[in-house]
C-alpha cells in the first residue's frame, strides 16, 4: 500500500461510480450507506499523521482498512479497535488515495454538527490532509486539494465553495484539524483562481 506515485493535477478530473478517477484505490470495509445516497452538500478537511508528526509509510492505509497493529507504536495501542476512514487522503507528496466511494458514507466526522443538522458524515465528504495542525502543508497539496474540490462541487450539484469546512468547524472544543498549519485564504484564492495552482 506504500509507495503510491503523485496524481499529477490533470489526473483528478473525474468520478466514475463513485471513484476519481486520479486517485489510487485502497477500498475498506470501514463505510456504509448514506441516508440518502443523492444528499452529498458538505466537504469536511482533516489532517492525519502516524505514528503523530511522522510521515511516509502505510499506516493511514492500515488504520482506516482495520489492520493497524497496536504493537508497533505505543500510540497505535491507543487506537486499537477505533473504526474510521475518510474518502480521500491527499500525502504530503501530493499522492492521492481513495477509500470510499463518494455515494457511500465514511466515518470521519464523529459527533458534530453543521447548520443545525447533525451527523455530518450522513451527507459529507471527509478529506485528509497528511500533515499536523501546526506545520505548514506542502504547496502540491493545495494544488491537488484544489483540482479535487473542484471536479467534486462540479460532480455533486449541493456543494459549493462555501460548503467546505475544517473538521474544528463541525465539532468544536473536541477537534481542532486542519489547525493553524492550513492556510485558508490560499486554498479559497486557487479556488477563484484555478489556473494559478499549475
Amino acid at each position: 500500500m506504500a509507495g503510491h506515485p503523485p496524481s499529477r493535477l490533470q489526473d483528478a478530473n473525474g468520478i466514475v461510480d463513485g471513484w476519481l478517477t486520479g486517485a489510487t484505490r485502497c477500498q475498506t470495509s470501514h463505510r456504509d450507506e448514506r441516508p440518502d445516497p443523492a444528499d452529498i452538500s458538505l466537504i469536511v478537511l482533516h489532517c492525519i499523521s502516524l505514528p503523530p508528526g511522522e510521515f511516509g509509510g502505510d499506516w493511514i492505509d492500515r488504520l482506516f482498512s482495520g489492520c493497524l497493529p497496536a504493537t508497533h507504536h505505543p500510540y497505535f495501542a491507543t487506537l486499537h479497535g477505533l473504526r474510521v476512514s475518510a474518502h480521500l487522503l491527499i500525502r504530503r507528496d501530493g499522492s492521492l488515495t481513495q477509500y470510499v466511494p463518494f455515494q457511500q458514507r465514511a466515518w470521519h466526522a464523529g459527533v458534530s454538527c453543521y447548520e443545525g443538522r447533525e451527523r455530518c458524515n450522513d451527507f459529507s465528504i471527509g478529506i485528509e490532509l497528511e500533515g499536523t495542525e501546526t506545520l505548514p502543508y506542502q504547496p502540491v497539496q493545495y494544488q491537488v486539494l484544489t483540482a479535487t474540490l473542484t471536479t467534486l462541487i462540479q460532480h455533486y450539484p449541493g456543494l459549493s465553495t462555501q460548503r467546505i469546512v475544517g473538521h474544528s468547524d463541525i465539532a468544536p472544543g473536541r477537534k481542532t484539524d486542519p489547525g493553524t498549519g492550513f492556510d485558508w485564504p490560499l486554498l479559497f484564492s486557487q479556488l477563484q483562481n484555478p489556473l494559478s495552482t499549475s
